[in-house]
């Protein structure tokens, strides 16, 4: 039985438009200059099945960050003709502030993540500022109310989610980051997210200098890599590059078509 064939879309929800070079690289960039950050969530759609990943942030964690904010991300897959409660999981790749709020938005979905994560997050390493910095102590407190509640799903390395659906454990980043792998009609297209921030990082072999462990972050190039059909298989996580590469949804330039393949450079 073949897999399910997904639809997948990367919806930018806000944008970061003063962050220069040197602030994306460790060691920082000898030609500096601007570049850009997108915030995306990505909507997967196979039939009887909507998943999430990813949930963004809010408007009160805009204005703390300096963000811009375009629109809830929440709200904003109705661009798509997805409400809230069509939402049936949601992939946490990884808690930190951009990737996790929102939770209270979605009243029916199961939320996944990975046990190292969740681990990092509420552990003694956020006993220290430089490593709680990228998290926001509200997104993590409503996802362990999630855990009572029942509506979480914990993962312990790469397993499937569904057919069609795979849940990469990652790291170097964070603990715990997940990349997703989903089969689409131009084949499998792997959902780096922090796994790289931009082409850029990945690409040249040049990690963002926000990371747990720099040498799992290495090792993921390569994993993500490897199970994606080719290097245009990869999307990362915060490249405005994306918008750029791949065709837009009908009537909103802040949706690319990630089940599509890229323009040609």
């Amino acid at each position: 039985m073949s897999d399910p064939v997904y639809e997948v879309y990367a919806v930018r929800y806000a944008h970061h438009p003063v962050r220069k070079r040197a602030e994306n690289f460790i060691g920082g960039d000898p030609h500096d200059g601007p570049m850009p950050m997108d915030y995306f969530v990505w909507l997967l759609r196979a039939p009887g099945h909507v998943v999430l990943v990813d949930t963004g942030f809010n408007a009160r964690t805009a204005e703390l960050r300096k963000r811009t904010l375009l629109q809830c991300p929440v709200e904003r897959l109705a661009s798509l003709g997805i409400a809230p409660e069509d939402v049936d999981d949601v992939v946490l790749t990884h808690l930190h502030y951009d990737h996790a709020g929102n939770i209270d938005k979605l009243p029916r979905a199961r939320f996944h993540i990975q046990d190292a994560e969740v681990d990092y997050a509420t552990g003694r390493c956020m006993c220290h500022e430089p490593l709680r910095h990228a998290y926001a102590e509200e997104d993590v407190v409503l996802l362990v109310r999630r855990v009572y509640q029942n509506r979480v799903v914990f993962h312990d390395g790469d397993s499937q989610l569904a057919p069609g659906l795979q849940l990469l454990k990652v790291g170097g980043h964070t603990k715990g980051l997940q990349a997703v792998r989903v089969h689409t009609r131009r084949g499998w297209v792997v959902l780096a997210s922090d796994a790289s921030h931009y082409y850029e990082n990945m690409g040249s072999t040049r990690p963002f200098p926000i990371v747990y462990n720099l040498a799992d972050m290495l090792s993921g190039y390569v994993k993500v890599h490897a199970a994606a059909d080719s290097p245009d298989h990869v999307v990362p996580g915060h490249d405005p590059l994306v918008r750029a590469r791949y065709p837009a949804y009908p009537g909103s330039d802040d949706i690319a078509v990630l089940h599509e393949p890229p323009r040609p450079a």
